[in-house]
């Protein structure tokens, strides 16, 4: 919990003027979900979709990263607090409970020490690529549910235990996470499938053993969670303002570089800021930095050979950082002329066409902290150079036996650990061991996000001053219209006011005309024309035509009113709206034009 409070320290120094200085539109497109969820609970709306956004064609909630599991439940803290205060709340409570639910299946399930449970459950709840990605998307830091799921997923079929019960469990667990993230799902479900096939490879036998009521528990969950996902999920794919793919495969050439796997990220105490300029092209997902990266070559060769669990390990640090590169081999931030695995896939394979190459190393990351715990939890079974130390049995948790998660035949008992080492090393190993884990991971030790003021909605819009100008069924059209690029400051006016109007325009993913997706609305002319005024400073020459089409834009809006407030380019955008719509009226601290 304290180091989720520090990484949002930056936030918390000025709760409402404040957003992520690294994904600003990201941040506001959040704190807009948290509104949204308010918004939908208090008015009963399906929250599948929204017409407070992208006026009047809205927005189809399942086809962008909605984070519905959360924003509906948290509905009450946005009425009373804000959609600031929610966001802020649950990023930092995101990150410990991921940390917390690591260690209890750390814990409960493969290691005996609780220190090495919580050096490893606290590296997979703030791990560096996760760190970065809790600057402004707090999605994928809400993996609070994804342990459990493994966990689950693990014990299906295990002797004593109910396949009917465990299937059920599974069920709700990926049902849930649907509604949260489903790319990281997919993610997870990649991993254990990876581990599932490592297992079988190496313990044929306990694998027939278990098949049966694998299999039955595994089709009853996935026959449970499409039965409570099945009509969300076909609203995603047909719904309206649905889409299918990324104009351009946009990510799919986002491949990890290999010098990222030794950088450290910018947001931890050995990371800096000048690093971006070079590998930092694409997300930190990786970026553990050197020292990690050799104590786990090290604990690797020492743990593989006696440790089912280490070698299913190192099968998903491989699998999953070739997976990673894209389709070209990346060194230092420049691209080789080496072929990556996704230069072998077609770029409009279903669910291939939306997934960056770059975020399967998040596996990597978890299989990290999962390897920490075990290299600890060695070192703590390790006897002291007086005598051998035989841990005491605990007992089996859900009905499974102890150390579930690796084979008993690959458990070396700590007495024999013991014997192997010679007495003069033995006075040694612990410490020593014990420094080089903490020396790798202490310079990942997360860092406050960095944040950049913002500047509030106008008074006109927070005080409830456009209520007589926009009437039920009409839509504010603030100056710039929000978008992607443009209008960061007017789609927060949506969101402060937790939906109290409709804009058009907005920052989503919708369809194009070929039914691609698009980051934000299709651009009219007037929106085209604000926008390079914007960029330029200067009014161009305008015709009768730029002011049909104006009038087209508005009618097509369902535009009741049109505002302006403070802005960097408030000066030229009055006089573009001016040439356009005819004089301003200043009302409070805006310009407005009654259309």
């Amino acid at each position: 919990m304290l180091l989720g409070v520090l990484v949002c320290l930056n936030y918390w120094a000025d709760i409402h003027h404040r957003v992520s200085s690294h994904l600003p539109t990201d941040h506001s497109w959040f704190e807009w979900l948290f509104s949204h969820g308010a918004y939908s609970v208090r008015n009963l709306e399906n929250p599948l979709f929204s017409l407070r956004q992208n006026a009047p064609d809205g927005v189809n909630m399942m086809a962008n990263t909605s984070l519905l599991g959360v924003t509906l439940p948290l509905a009450p803290v946005t009425w009373l607090l804000g959609p600031q205060v929610t966001y802020s709340l649950y990023l930092g409570g995101a990150l410990a409970a991921t940390a917390g639910t690591a260690y209890w299946m750390l814990s409960r399930h493969l290691v005996r020490s609780r220190a090495a449970a919580f050096v490893g459950g606290a590296f997979l709840g703030f791990a560096p690529g996760i760190v970065h990605h809790a600057n402004g998307q707090p999605n994928f830091v809400s993996n609070f549910l994804l342990p459990v799921i493994v966990a689950r997923v693990l014990l299906l079929g295990a002797p004593g235990r109910s396949w009917r019960r465990d299937g059920l469990v599974l069920g709700l667990l990926v049902a849930y996470q649907i509604f949260i993230n489903e790319e990281m799902l997919l993610l997870t479900a990649l991993a254990c499938l990876v581990i599932v096939l490592a297992y079988v490879a190496q313990r044929p036998r306990a694998a027939r053993a278990r098949a049966g009521g694998f299999l039955g528990a595994l089709g009853l969950g996935g026959a449970l969670a499409l039965l409570l996902t099945a009509y969300p999920i076909w609203f995603q794919f047909n719904g309206p303002q649905s889409y299918r793919g990324l104009q351009g495969g946009v990510f799919h050439n986002w491949g990890e570089d290999l010098v990222a796997f030794v950088t450290f990220a910018r947001d931890t105490l050995a990371g800096d800021e000048a690093v971006e300029k070079t590998i930092g092209l694409t997300e930190q997902n990786t970026w553990f930095g050197w020292p990690l990266v050799l104590v786990a070559l090290v604990a690797l060769a020492l743990l593989v050979r006696r440790s089912l669990a280490a070698r299913i390990v190192a099968v998903l640090v491989v699998v999953f950082t070739v997976a990673s590169i894209g389709p070209v081999v990346r060194f230092d931030g420049e691209e080789t002329t080496i072929d990556g695995p996704w230069a072998y896939i077609p770029d409009d394979l279903p669910l291939v066409e939306m997934m960056m190459p770059t975020r399967l190393s998040l596996v990597v990351a978890a299989a990290l902290g999962v390897l920490l715990a075990l290299a600890w939890d060695a070192l703590a079974r390790t006897a002291p150079a007086g005598g051998p130390r035989v841990p005491a049995p605990r007992p089996p948790a859900d009905g499974a036996p102890a150390d579930a998660a690796a084979d008993p035949a690959d458990a070396a008992p700590a007495t024999a650990t013991a014997t192997a080492v010679p007495a003069r090393s033995r006075r040694w190993l612990r410490p020593v061991g014990y420094a080089a884990l903490a020396l790798a991971v202490l310079p990942l030790v997360p860092r406050p996000l960095p944040a950049q003021p913002v500047d509030p909605p106008p008074r006109f819009i927070t005080s409830g001053g456009w209520r007589p100008y926009v009437p039920a069924g009409r839509t504010l059209v603030p100056v710039p219209i929000p978008s992607n690029v443009h209008g960061l400051s007017t789609l927060r006016w949506s969101a402060l006011t937790q939906h109290a109007f409709p804009v058009p325009g907005g920052y989503f993913i919708g369809p194009n005309a070929d039914g691609e997706g698009v980051f934000g609305a299709p651009n009219r002319p007037t929106s085209t024309l604000i926008y390079a005024t914007m960029d330029s400073g200067v009014v161009p020459p305008l015709t009768e035509e730029h002011r049909r089409q104006a009038a087209e834009d508005l009618r097509h809006w369902k535009a009741s009113v049109v505002v302006l407030g403070a802005h960097p380019r408030e000066a030229v955008l009055r006089d573009l709206m001016t040439a356009l719509l005819g004089p301003a009226q200043r009302v409070d601290d805006v310009w407005l034009w009654k259309v």
